[in-house]
């Protein structure tokens, strides 16, 4: 495993896209640092455009868009990291558990999983959204986290399926230890590789559905997110006022974003894939 991180660290995709992520990190947290102005503030004409004292210029209320932009990106990585760890660990719990006991269990969580499978969990994000009244990007993470987990658990499955017939586990049934002891230390080592993966992907996925769902005017309030800097400028024409700054930005750091993650993921299984490597 020692060997495969070493690897890792040499894998040109995966520096790259953590070395752009790890630069758009150190943007949204240093700058507000340098400006800590209140990014709704008003400080300009509606639609203003670029200059030396506001760098992507003003939005339809003559707020600073970088600002906003460095807001915006701090608020869909936070969504995009909460909705991650949710979906990775309902999908582990529920694919561990599955694939290890088998029977009535496999089956029923199996049926479970399929459901959600079968209805788009968009479809399901959406009408989550429009239940409830006020929206956190806690309650918008949390939302996309529960809707978005049955990918990850269906391969985790399959997995521990493959698994849980090896000598090393049989040994530990015989020796008596716990089924929980068996999953934890037994069968979750030899699939943690996955479960990184599968993190990294879960937490693109979840920009992007956070992206998507503020797009609708379904996002979180009084906040600032990427999404809702792409509603705000779709609601108050600014392609048709010609006004680029508004939204290219916006669009720019979500593909950038997710790429990123994306190349990241490539590079590690690029390394933990077998098949891949050799």
């Amino acid at each position: 495993m020692s060997n495969s991180y070493s690897i890792l660290v040499k894998s040109p995709k995966f520096i790259i896209g953590g070395s752009v992520l790890l630069a758009m990190i150190a943007l949204v947290w240093i700058y507000p640092l340098f400006n800590k102005k209140d990014p709704l503030e008003m400080m300009a004409l509606a639609f203003q455009h670029p200059s030396s004292t506001l760098l992507l210029g003003s939005d339809n209320f003559g707020r600073d868009v970088f600002l906003e932009l460095t807001y915006g990106i701090r608020t869909s990585l936070k969504v995009g990291l909460i909705a991650g760890i949710f979906a990775t660990s309902i999908g582990l719990v529920i694919g561990l558990s599955s694939g290890y006991i088998g029977g009535l269990v496999d089956n029923f969580l199996s049926a479970v999983t399929n459901i959600f499978i079968v209805i788009p969990s968009f479809i399901i994000l959406i009408l989550i959204s429009v239940s409830i009244d006020s929206r956190s990007s806690l309650v918008t993470a949390v939302i996309i986290g529960v809707t978005s987990w049955p990918w990850t658990a269906r391969a985790v499955r399959a997995q521990t399926t493959s698994l849980r017939n090896r000598d090393h586990v049989n040994l530990a049934k015989i020796s008596g230890h716990s089924t929980p002891r068996i999953i934890a230390f037994e069968i979750l080592p030899y699939i943690a590789s996955y479960v990184v993966m599968a993190f990294v992907l879960q937490t693109a996925s979840g920009i992007l559905s956070e992206a998507s769902i503020s797009m609708l005017g379904l996002g979180p309030y009084n906040t600032i997110s990427l999404g809702i800097l792409m509603n705000w400028a779709l609601v108050f024409e600014a392609p048709v006022a010609g006004a680029w700054w508004a939204f290219i930005p916006a669009a720019l750091s979500i593909a950038i974003i997710t790429f990123s993650l994306y190349l990241m993921n490539t590079g590690m299984d690029e390394i933990f894939n077998p098949k891949i490597r050799s």
